[in-house]
């Protein structure tokens, strides 16, 4: 979640200055009061955004394994700028979602995954096979960023937070039939906030 988050937010900003997404996972989970081996939920991340913001990313790097003990998990400080940005949780209607792309705003996607999204083909296309069906234990968070057709079907373009291996350069698109069944929330990002006045209290 927080990586699609911390993407899309960077995203909208002038220029490309990665965020950190281990401050933004830091500020979801406290607030929803999980552990660090938790998922950050959608609704705290939202919050976190608004409310605490986010440094770049050089100011607390991603962390691939949380410290042993949770107690020594916490931001450096002082952290440094934060930068807000409001948000809302949003349809699972596909329709909506591509209207929202095409218009210009990038669409967090929460869906369930299965074994095709591992696969995309030579044209980093993601159909569902026949008797595929999503594993509500595999969840997963993307962007919207595009759309298309693909043989006469409405595809989104996705960008994925796997690196460059997945896909074409870490993009893929989703059909409509693979998606459908499988998104199960989405969100948007608005306007800037100021959180300068919460940056002593980080």
């Amino acid at each position: 979640m927080v990586f699609a988050a911390s993407d899309a937010h960077a995203g909208l900003r002038d220029g490309w200055t990665p965020l950190s997404c281990e401050y933004l996972f830091y500020r979801a989970i406290t607030r929803a009061k999980r552990r660090p081996h938790q998922a950050a939920p959608l609704g705290e991340t939202l919050i976190a955004l608004r409310k605490d913001g986010q440094p770049p990313e050089e100011a607390w790097p991603y962390l691939p394994v949380t410290p042993p003990d949770p107690s020594t998990w916490l931001p450096p400080s002082p952290i440094g700028a934060l930068f807000g940005r409001d948000g809302a949780a949003g349809t699972e209607e596909i329709a909506q979602v591509i209207a929202h792309v095409e218009a210009g705003t990038p669409v967090i996607l929460l869906i369930l995954l299965s074994d095709s999204f591992y696969r995309p083909d030579g044209s980093a296309v993601v159909s569902q096979a026949n008797d595929e069906l999503p594993d509500p234990n595999r969840r997963h968070a993307v962007i919207a960023v595009g759309t298309g057709q693909v043989a006469g079907e409405k595809v989104v373009l996705i960008r994925n937070s796997w690196g460059p291996k997945w896909g074409e350069g870490g993009y893929g698109w989703l059909t409509e039939k693979f998606l459908g069944p499988r998104l199960y929330a989405t969100a948007i990002l608005k306007g800037d906030v100021d959180v300068s006045a919460n940056s002593a209290a980080a």
